[in-house]
């Protein structure tokens, strides 16, 4: 039996936002484990250059028209915003921030978005959407509260890391305008491509350390560039063509659960108590804002 396009779309987008938010989660530790022998600027051009690679051969089976006008000028935009200093101060926020800390602090720019797409983008205020942000958020508190466990966190961490949620959500409202005129695949590998050259200044240096850096870290900005760069931005950029950017970014507030628990597993940032009871309420937090009010 074949899905209606409805049905399926309704299928496909959440899974969609899954994928993402299960590989920028697993980014945050991955970060942190590289960033021991990366520096910020060196393992953002790294990751861009295989991202930028992996999405041109995605973009050369699809063959779209490249965008002209204010269409390319907010792609390049979100890019460079994005794939470039969002990038580069998480990476530097992650030398100062265990990486459940990091995703806390990140995890402020939903709320960012749901406030202004309800306000500049004709969304609005669904009241799923409000309750579900409030339950999250609490969770999100709690675990700050709670400490995640394993990390020197400083001022200068704690400042990078809202840096780096005030870039991602004036990211995510540039993109989801650009998203109107131009398709997610094409949207998304010239985004990265203007990351990539906005991070090229640090080309030098990132052949330095990578000659000297050991396997795993390779390995590491390897991963950061194919899954959590490429193939996180091409789901989410599926999912928000199809839905809210408030909504969608509201899902991405259990990207620190799911952070915490892997940096506990592979990095041994043991979360508290209050980390786990967090945890759950952004899960929950979550699942209401992606519920349907009825009339």
């Amino acid at each position: 039996m074949r899905l209606s396009p409805d049905r399926r779309a309704t299928l496909l987008v959440p899974a969609a936002a899954g994928v993402t938010v299960l590989l920028w989660a697993s980014s945050f530790v991955v970060i942190r484990a590289a960033g021991a022998d990366l520096s910020p600027g060196p393992l953002a051009f790294t990751r861009m250059f295989v991202g930028t690679a992996v999405l041109l051969v995605v973009a050369a089976r699809y063959r779209r028209p490249l965008p002209r006008g204010r269409g390319l000028a907010l792609v390049i935009g979100y890019g460079v915003l994005w794939f470039a200093g969002y990038t580069v101060v998480l990476n530097w926020a992650e030398q100062h921030l265990d990486a459940g800390t990091a995703a806390l602090l990140v995890n402020f720019a939903p709320i960012i978005v749901a406030v202004f797409a309800g306000l500049f983008l004709g969304e609005g205020f669904r009241r799923t959407l409000v309750i579900g942000i409030a339950v999250a958020f609490s969770g999100i508190v709690l675990i700050a509260v709670g400490g995640s466990g394993g990390g020197a966190n400083d001022g200068l961490g704690i400042t990078l890391g809202l840096l780096a949620a005030v870039l991602y959500a004036a990211s995510v409202l540039l993109q989801k305008v650009a998203l109107r005129s131009v398709d997610g695949v094409t949207a998304t590998w010239l985004g990265c491509a203007a990351g990539l050259i906005a991070t090229t200044p640090f080309a030098p240096q990132a052949f330095n350390e990578l000659a000297h850096a050991p396997v795993r870290a390779i390995l590491g900005v390897v991963f950061l560039g194919v899954g959590p760069t490429a193939i996180a931005f091409l789901t989410w950029a599926y999912a928000l063509t199809r839905t809210d950017a408030g909504t969608l970014t509201a899902t991405t507030l259990v990207v620190p659960a799911i952070a915490i628990a892997l940096s506990w597993v592979f990095l041994g940032e043991i979360p508290t108590p209050l980390g786990f009871v967090g945890g759950a309420l952004a899960l929950l937090g979550v699942t209401i804002t992606r519920r349907t009010p009825h009339p």
